[in-house]
């Protein structure tokens, strides 16, 4: 069973996901306003966090961008707003995901077991011994023991990527860190480079897929769950 914060205005529309989370086992404390939800976030933070944008006294992307400079509990974004801009907003703010109305509340439900489901991962394997060594000289990268001859492109990408497993990284901050002063370079380019770095990857560890891709949004380092390094 997990401890969830639902923030949402309006008991109708909650209700239905309510019932639907406690029937699975959780324990769900609803609020309605943004500030009441932002202070419980912060002195008392949830296993998983449900988080409506339209709130009363504080915006919805506003708490997350606050709970987000203190702590990496999970939240998943619930929403009316569909635009592409709104949707990576969300997921640059530090969502866990975004999922937008009118909703099931089983998919809802299913959401939320995937992200605990990684965040559990990401414990387990934060108290492991990294399998990625990024070493001097700058640009020196050591996979599962093997060295990995990456450009500088792909060392700056996968620098980026593997700094925080599981969360995702947009193609614009991708772009950033990679070709910092390439001012004609666009975001499909981050795709290329991306590419390229997966087949060295595979190379070396052909096992595990360590890019994952999520559509529309940008790629996540996925670091093996239950490998012993």
């Amino acid at each position: 069973m997990s401890r969830i914060l639902l923030v949402q205005e309006g008991h109708d529309a909650a209700l239905a996901l309510l019932d639907e989370l406690q029937r699975a086992g959780h324990d769900v404390e609803p609020v309605e306003d943004g500030a009441a939800a932002l202070h419980r976030m912060l002195t008392s933070p949830p296993e998983l966090t449900l988080l409506g944008i339209d709130l009363p006294q504080i915006d919805g992307l506003r708490i997350l961008e606050t709970a987000r400079n203190s702590s990496d509990q999970p939240i998943i974004v619930l929403t009316a707003r569909r635009q592409e801009a709104d949707l990576l907003r969300g997921f640059e703010l530090g969502a866990d995901d975004y999922v937008c109305t009118p909703y099931s509340p089983r998919e809802v439900a299913a959401r939320i077991r995937t992200v605990l489901r990684r965040r559990a991962q990401q414990l387990r394997a934060a108290n492991r011994p990294v399998p990625i060594a990024i070493g001097n000289p700058p640009g020196t990268v050591v996979l599962e023991g093997q060295a990995l001859p990456l450009t500088r492109r792909e060392f700056l990408l996968l620098r980026a990527l593997s700094r925080e497993p599981g969360r995702v990284c947009s193609r614009s901050e991708l772009l950033e860190a990679a070709f910092p002063y390439a001012l004609e370079t666009n975001e499909r380019t981050v795709d290329v480079h991306i590419k390229n770095l997966r087949k060295k990857l595979t190379v070396v560890s052909p096992a595990h897929r360590w890019i994952r891709s999520i559509y529309g949004v940008g790629f996540v380092w996925d670091a093996p769950a239950s490998a012993d390094h």
